[in-house]
């Protein structure tokens, strides 16, 4: 069988999440491994109605075959929204509706990498993405995260290889819960705006801000060569797989879209119809309110209980928004040996591993809080706790 795959597939790992979900469904298990919204967000009876409606009002359009770029309609309504939060001057060709942010993600890669052209990435970063890219077999050129961002002098050494994209995600950034400070965004851009390389800003969490003020985007308006990811996974509905990709560049949009025709032809448009329905008949910014409320209880709770049960050598990121935080464990640690300890005390996590594109062994772990209630968080916390103080 070996012989019969590509090169491509057998450089891409598999999803180290999706492999320990299967081990953490035990109902027995306090699970801070997955990044799932929590579902007590989802609009179930706002959706309901829109799904009713659209069948009634649009009829066989919800079923039929549709334009690749998307429903119009939805980003008409994209366009506006992100002109009126950050000044955009943006149309409908600006957006392209995508199967999620993931199918964005493979579109880009397959767009832009040939085998061995670079690519600069976080250090950690989101894993998908690493999946994603690496079925093109980029060389990855890591860039470690500060305290502010990805470290300016990190990225101008990484320029120096022949790269042909920098992607990060600026705000409450998959795995650590960082955001990158004003400072940081200002120098990244001054960095970039030398160099001809596409940058790529992934913000699926930028609407989940529970803390502290919304920061401008670093290259969007900004760089020739922007892409701007966003979704409704976290805000409306992960199930739905509705995404979007930004750009200003029509030349780059053109290509991406030819990728996305031989891929899918274009995302489900029952889909899309009922998050453009959804969102025209309901107050969204007061959705989201909501849901920043519930997710910013659930962190505190979350750090509350790292600040109890947690031994002082453990230190952890504080995240202002988003869904997840990062934990660093002592030197030498190994949070990869420690997680089949941790299922043993029925809590799962994902190790810091599949994070990395050149470290193995990390002494660091990402836990998600906003898929269970404070009393379980403060429960697992505790078993974590037990566990860490065991080492």
């Amino acid at each position: 069988m070996e012989n019969l795959l590509s090169e491509g597939i057998k450089a891409t790992p598999p999803s180290f999440v999706r492999s320990i979900l299967k081990a953490a469904s035990d109902p027995g298990v306090i699970s801070f491994a997955g990044g799932l919204p929590n579902p007590v967000s989802f609009p179930q009876e706002a959706l309901l109605t829109s799904m009713e409606r659209i069948v009634k009002t649009y009829g066989s359009h919800v079923f039929q075959y549709s334009i690749t770029a998307g429903l119009p309609e939805l980003r008409q309504y994209i366009a506006d929204r992100y002109h009126r939060i950050f000044g955009l001057n943006l149309t409908i060709d600006n957006i392209i509706i995508t199967t999620g942010s993931q199918q964005a993600l493979d579109l880009i890669g397959k767009v832009l990498l040939d085998k061995g052209d670079g690519v600069i990435v976080e250090k950690p970063t989101y894993l998908a993405a690493i999946q994603a890219f690496s079925m093109q077999q980029p060389n990855f050129y890591p860039v470690a995260l500060t305290e502010e961002g990805m470290n300016p002098e990190g990225l101008e050494a990484a320029l120096q290889n022949p790269v042909k994209f920098v992607y990060m995600i600026p705000d409450f950034q998959n795995p650590t819960g960082l955001t990158y400070s004003a400072r940081n965004r200002s120098r990244l851009l001054e960095i970039l705006r030398d160099h001809e390389v596409v940058l790529i800003e992934d913000d699926p969490y930028g609407e989940l801000r529970f803390e502290g003020e919304r920061l401008p985007y670093i290259g969007a308006g900004k760089l020739p060569y922007s892409i701007l990811l966003g979704t409704f996974s976290k805000t409306v509905t992960p199930g739905m797989r509705v995404g979007f990709l930004i750009s200003e560049n029509k030349e780059l949009l053109q290509k991406i879209s030819i990728a996305k025709e031989v891929g899918n032809l274009h995302t489900n448009i029952f889909a899309q119809y009922l998050i453009w329905d959804y969102l025209k008949n309901n107050d969204f910014d007061m959705h989201i309110a909501k849901i920043k409320e519930l997710y910013r209880k659930q962190a505190h709770t979350m750090m509350e209980s790292m600040d109890r049960y947690f031994p002082p050598t453990v230190k952890y990121t504080r995240p202002q928004g988003g869904m997840f935080l990062w934990v660093t464990l002592p030197e030498g640690a190994s949070a990869m040996s420690l997680f089949p300890k941790a299922l043993e005390k029925k809590v799962a996590f994902v190790p810091g591993d599949p994070f990395y594109t050149d470290i193995r062994s990390a002494n660091t772990m990402r836990l998600n809080y906003t898929n269970a209630d404070s009393e379980t968080i403060a429960e697992g916390i505790r078993r974590l706790g037990d566990l860490l103080r065991e080492l």
